[in-house]
């Protein structure tokens, strides 16, 4: 996977997943020499919020971790955004599908977050903080995985 440059996170808002996804995987692989702004790391969603700030909690969470979400605003996925793009990480099978149906030159470079755990990554938007939590900590697992196969 050494001609990934540009890694794309999409979920549904823009303001809860992928922006999480987005600031773990930037540190993650900025942490790494080699690596380092060779990967931008960038989010969207499928129906996004556009213009809208992280959710409260995602921004907490994040906060807590000492990496800063506030300047996010959600931005609505553009057929120019996937074909930048070397892949496309999104949440749940439907996302997945719903790009490769609207655009065929997409196939082969969507997949989701949790594809390593076979695991869907479900929107945690107005619930409460705990429901946040768990996301985060799948979604930390899940960027750990794909963080050591871009490393690999």
């Amino acid at each position: 996977m050494r001609d990934i440059r540009n890694i794309l996170v999409v979920c549904v808002g823009n303001i809860c997943r992928s922006p999480m996804a987005e600031a773990l995987l930037r540190e993650r692989l900025g942490n790494d020499e080699r690596n380092q702004a060779a990967i931008t790391v960038e989010s969207a969603g499928l129906g996004a919020m556009v213009d809208w700030p992280p959710a409260e909690y995602a921004e907490e969470l994040l906060a807590e971790r000492d990496l800063d979400i506030a300047a996010h605003r959600a931005r609505q996925l553009t057929p120019e955004m996937l074909h930048e793009a070397d892949l496309v990480l999104v949440m749940e099978t439907e996302h997945k599908k719903a790009i490769e149906t609207t655009d065929a030159t997409a196939r082969g470079k969507v997949f989701r977050l949790g594809e390593w755990q076979n695991r869907e990554i479900r929107d945690p938007f107005r619930k409460p903080r705990v429901e946040f939590e768990k996301v985060l900590r799948q979604i930390d697992s899940c960027v750990d995985d794909w963080v050591e196969k871009l490393r690999a």
